[in-house]
């Protein structure tokens, strides 16, 4: 076989280094919790997996982990975890992923669990990103996207910046989650000092097609919102509280930018419901009012309200992750 000149092969590697590297997207995962999270990381089908698939995240502490473009898949924090001395494995009481070990290896979050879902160089060159409380909630989580140019329009300036802004869900809902979702520490559950430990979907709880969103109410105009996930939406709005949620759920940014996920973003999230029941002032409620940071809101101003708490946690979980990166 001929064998190419040297100076052909010279140029030609000049021009591949020239080419623009297809971009990415950082991940910096800080835990504000008072208690040691494991982060755990899926990706999505025909996706490779990341660097790293579960790890345990300290309070306090922040951990890097890199995408390539296109990447797509979830995150999520498994809480009250532990080995077991007699078989080593290694299970979690809420957001375990089976595998028996820290590394998730492949396996998604048993819910209820809090979701960040990302579509890394989707539609139109953008970043696809939500918070999503569809598989229940175990714990405030947080995503706010930095470096992002045109005043937050994504990493090539020509997106859309309108979309590209923080979401999540900043307030402890387990000891305000109604009675029949509500998933309680067990006698066995380590470290978790009694009460809620969780909150479960109406699906995952009642299995109907309705709460579901299968069957004949498999499409937007046959499921609508219920008053169980009502109660998701009026404490995050921006969290995605059920199948068809797209609206006010999805968030868009232009791609090669770091993404921030704080988890328990909010200061009174520190403790478990069962040390703390009324953590972050959200009560059950009989949908005329909504409780949001200790303060009783009117359910018409409670979006402004929650909105406002965004901005604020988001200023601040931007700063943290900046000196994080330092």
């Amino acid at each position: 076989m001929a064998r190419c000149p040297a100076h052909v092969a010279l140029c030609s590697l000049a021009l591949l280094l020239l080419l623009p590297a297809a971009r990415s997207a950082t991940f910096t995962m800080t835990n504000n919790c008072g208690y040691t999270v494991w982060p755990g990381l899926l990706s999505g089908a025909g996706t490779a997996p990341l660097s790293t698939t579960g790890f345990a995240l300290a309070h306090g502490a922040s951990a890097t982990v890199d995408a390539p473009a296109s990447w797509s898949g979830r995150m999520w924090a498994r809480t009250l975890c532990a080995t077991d001395a007699a078989t080593g494995k290694f299970t979690c009481a809420t957001g375990d992923c089976g595998s028996g070990s820290v590394q998730c290896n492949g396996g998604g979050a048993a819910p209820p669990a809090t979701l960040a879902e990302f579509t890394l160089d989707g539609s139109g060159g953008l970043d696809f990103f939500d918070v999503s409380l569809v598989d229940g909630y175990n714990i405030p989580m947080l995503i706010v996207p930095q470096g992002a140019g045109g005043g937050g329009g994504g990493g090539n300036g020509s997106a859309d910046s309108s979309k590209c802004m923080a979401t999540g869900c900043l307030v402890d809902l387990n000891g305000a989650c109604p009675a029949d979702l509500r998933v309680m520490a067990t006698s066995t559950t380590s470290g978790a000092g009694g009460g809620a430990v969780a909150c479960r979907s109406a699906c995952e709880a009642f299995g109907t097609p309705q709460y579901c969103c299968s069957g004949a109410y498999g499409n937007p105009n046959t499921c609508r919102p219920s008053t169980y996930s009502q109660f998701f939406k009026n404490a995050c709005p921006r969290a995605y509280s059920y199948a068809y949620d797209d609206s006010t759920s999805t968030f868009t940014c232009a791609t090669g930018i770091t993404y921030a996920i704080t988890f328990c973003p909010s200061t009174t999230s520190g403790k478990y419901s069962g040390e703390n029941p009324q953590a972050a002032g959200v009560q059950p409620t009989n949908g005329s009012m909504v409780y949001l940071g200790g303060e009783q809101l009117a359910t018409g101003a409670a979006s402004a309200r929650a909105s406002q708490l965004f901005l604020l946690a988001a200023a601040a979980a931007a700063a943290l992750a900046v000196v994080a990166l330092l």
